[in-house]
């Protein structure tokens, strides 16, 4: 089975590849996540300031125009592309270290751990989201890891309940009572025969939870309880941009244009990622119904 697992990853990534969307979504998000990381190396300075040059058009030197304080555009986008990667990223990590435990213990066990644990995620999903996000931060502060750690805390129901819905599924299978025959740990069960089992849709859903996650990011921001400035944040940026659509029309719209195709190439890719698992899964089901009549 250890041999079976990366050819049918190799397999998966390479359906995946041939989806035109998904190809061209992994390309932007690569060169994305490559210059957030790399910004630091690149020429530009986000945070220096020009007031001669404010509000400038998109010019050969500054591709982007310039803000109210003449700061390069183009400069803050690149470097507020890090702040949403990175916001996402560590919304998805929290989110997934909490929610995948609760819903594999819930799925797992059930009986009154499924009853407490589920009520806790239905307690999560009752409350919005932005709202919820919003009180955590007035308890912690504005900052970039209060942001991180409430877009992180409204993703956990998503994981808990696809991840309970995965280990219910499997948890009557052969393999699995298998390995509890042979006397394995309920710890050995979850964690290395039920979960490696149950990724897929917890991938498609780690996907889709970052564009919201850089959403959530951007709407804090955009009211003005995210990232505090002068750190670079799109959601800032669209914040400061809408008080100068009429003289530079540029500070808000590209700002914007960057965010939504961020969000749509995760979008994109999630869809597409969560095809390709659909048809893999339904024609190993074929597959395996085939051999069964075929056996008889």
């Amino acid at each position: 089975m250890s041999r079976k697992a990366p050819r049918r990853s190799l397999l998966a990534l390479r359906a995946l590849l041939r989806d035109r969307g998904a190809l061209v979504s992994l390309g932007f998000l690569s060169i994305l996540v490559a210059m957030a990381a790399g910004a630091g190396l690149l020429p530009i300075e986000p945070m220096r300031q020009n007031i001669l040059h404010a509000l400038e058009a998109p010019s050969a030197s500054n591709w982007f125009g310039t803000d109210e304080l003449g700061r390069d555009i183009l400069a803050r986008v690149i470097y507020g592309a890090r702040t949403s990667l990175q916001t996402a990223g560590g919304a998805v990590a929290i989110a997934a270290c909490i929610g995948i435990p609760m819903g594999l213990i819930a799925g797992y066990y059930g009986g009154w751990r499924d009853a407490v644990l589920m009520r806790m995620v239905d307690v999560l999903l009752a409350l919005p989201g932005i709202l919820f996000a919003m009180a955590i931060i007035a308890v912690l502060g504005r900052s970039q890891m209060a942001a991180l750690v409430a877009v992180g805390i409204t993703g956990i129901p998503n994981f808990a309940r696809i991840t309970r819905a995965q280990v219910l599924s499997l948890r009557s299978r052969d393999f699995v009572t298998a390995v509890e025959a042979f006397g394995a740990s309920s710890q050995y069960a979850m964690f290395r025969t039920v979960l490696p089992n149950a990724w897929s849709p917890i991938l498609v859903q780690a996907i889709v939870l970052a564009s919201l996650a850089i959403l959530l990011e951007a709407a804090l921001a955009f009211l003005g309880i995210g990232v505090p400035p002068p750190t670079p944040s799109w959601g800032e940026m669209l914040r400061t941009g809408k008080n100068y659509l009429h003289e530079a029309p540029h500070y808000a719209i590209l700002p914007g244009v960057a965010l939504t195709l961020t969000i749509l190439a995760f979008d994109t890719l999630g869809r597409a990622l969560a095809r390709v698992l659909e048809d893999r899964h339904d024609s190993g089901a074929g597959l395996a119904a085939a051999k069964e009549e075929g056996g008889r």
